[in-house]
């Protein structure tokens, strides 16, 4: 295997469990949407989706022979192996600082590794937005910005040329979705990873197509309640109708919410409901009962600002439902996603995505 990639162990709402990916068939020709551009896809970091760009149109320049490579494809690679390097400063060269670095590949499970991989004395980390081994990178990384420098991992015009062009083989057509399996098969050897991948790239393809509603009435009442708590930090159990509170004692990751002051998942949409006159159910799930349930099958198009939306481990069964947000418009939604982080504005995720539900 030349590639692995790793999971995130998330601590979210009412659970805290490792993101498993969804099952997707795939067949026929994939269908990509080659006239639209990543620049200005709702939540992409401007820089991301230059790099992404950059690299969809100069990969047949390196494989002349390659068709099909679009920015849809690199940033639903992005998404599963870095989720768009959430956390991290993009600078305008492309920069990432800090440095993207994955756990130690030592073969315990963290992440999904289950293959010890040693680098020198120690055990070697995933590296950059793309998540790429060393020794991939020490034999495959291209400078894509027309410097003498080295290639850069944590570079992520560097990092998209380099994904792009190692994607695309020996000359592969990537409309083809036998073809685009192969290619993501072969970036790392696990058909649950390709169907990830695979949901991101179509969820990527349908952002340009999502249009944003301003909101009105009961839900910007929501959405300004939840704006206004930007910034408030996670705490396990923690959120009320009245605003942040001590959480309880303990998410799976570790956090002792008790003493956190703050909203989990739940008590922010609890919350901001709350200030419309909408009483919620504390947890997630039972969240999901409340109103007209919108299926993840009618795409984010059927989502409209104030409605929540959910995530769960397994397809059409609401009681694997694991977190929720406020759909803000756009793609965009108002979360409180995990320990450690604060309360913020996110793209919809790719993965795990339940659909939503019309309480207002």
């Amino acid at each position: 295997m030349r590639k692995l990639f790793w999971l995130a162990v998330l601590g979210i709402g009412a659970m805290s469990l490792m993101v498993l990916p969804l099952g997707l068939a795939a067949g026929g020709s994939a269908t990509a949407d080659t006239s639209s551009t990543a620049t200005g896809a709702p939540g992409l970091n401007p820089v991301l989706a230059q790099a992404y760009q950059q690299a969809a149109t100069r990969a047949p320049e390196r494989v002349p022979a390659c068709t099909g490579m679009t920015w849809q494809i690199l940033a639903g690679v992005a998404q599963v192996e870095s989720n768009q390097a959430a956390g991290h400063t993009i600078a305008a060269d492309g920069q990432i600082t800090p440095p993207i670095i994955g756990p130690a590949l030592d073969g315990t499970g963290t992440g999904g590794n289950t293959t010890a991989v040693r680098n020198g004395t120690g055990y070697a980390h995933a590296l950059g937005p793309f998540q790429f081994m060393p020794a991939t990178w020490a034999a495959d990384g291209i400078n894509a910005r027309g410097t003498a420098a080295a290639p850069d991992v944590q570079n992520a015009f560097d990092a998209s040329l380099t994904a792009a062009v190692y994607l695309c083989g020996k000359g592969r057509d990537l409309t083809q979705a036998t073809q685009l399996h192969d290619a993501l098969y072969s970036y790392n050897h696990s058909e649950a990873y390709v169907a990830q991948v695979e949901a991101a790239i179509t969820q990527f393809q349908q952002l340009p197509t999502t249009a944003a509603v301003p909101a009105s009435g009961r839900a910007a009442v929501v959405i300004a309640a939840a704006l206004a708590e930007r910034g408030i930090p996670y705490s396990w159990g923690g959120g009320n109708a009245h605003g942040p509170t001590r959480g309880i004692c303990c998410s799976q990751g570790g956090q002792d919410g008790s003493k956190v002051i703050g909203f989990d998942c739940s008590g922010l949409t609890l919350y901001a409901y709350a200030q419309a006159g909408v009483t919620l159910p504390r947890l997630a799930a039972d969240q999901a009962a409340v109103g007209r349930r919108i299926p993840a099958s009618a795409g984010l198009s059927a989502l409209r600002p104030g409605d929540l939306v959910f995530f769960g481990l397994i397809p059409g069964d609401d009681a694997s439902i694991y977190h929720v947000a406020i759909y803000e418009g756009g793609g965009m939604m108002l979360e409180a996603p995990r320990p450690s982080e604060n309360v913020k504005s996110a793209p919809v995720w790719s993965y795990d995505y339940a659909g939503g539900a019309a309480v207002l």
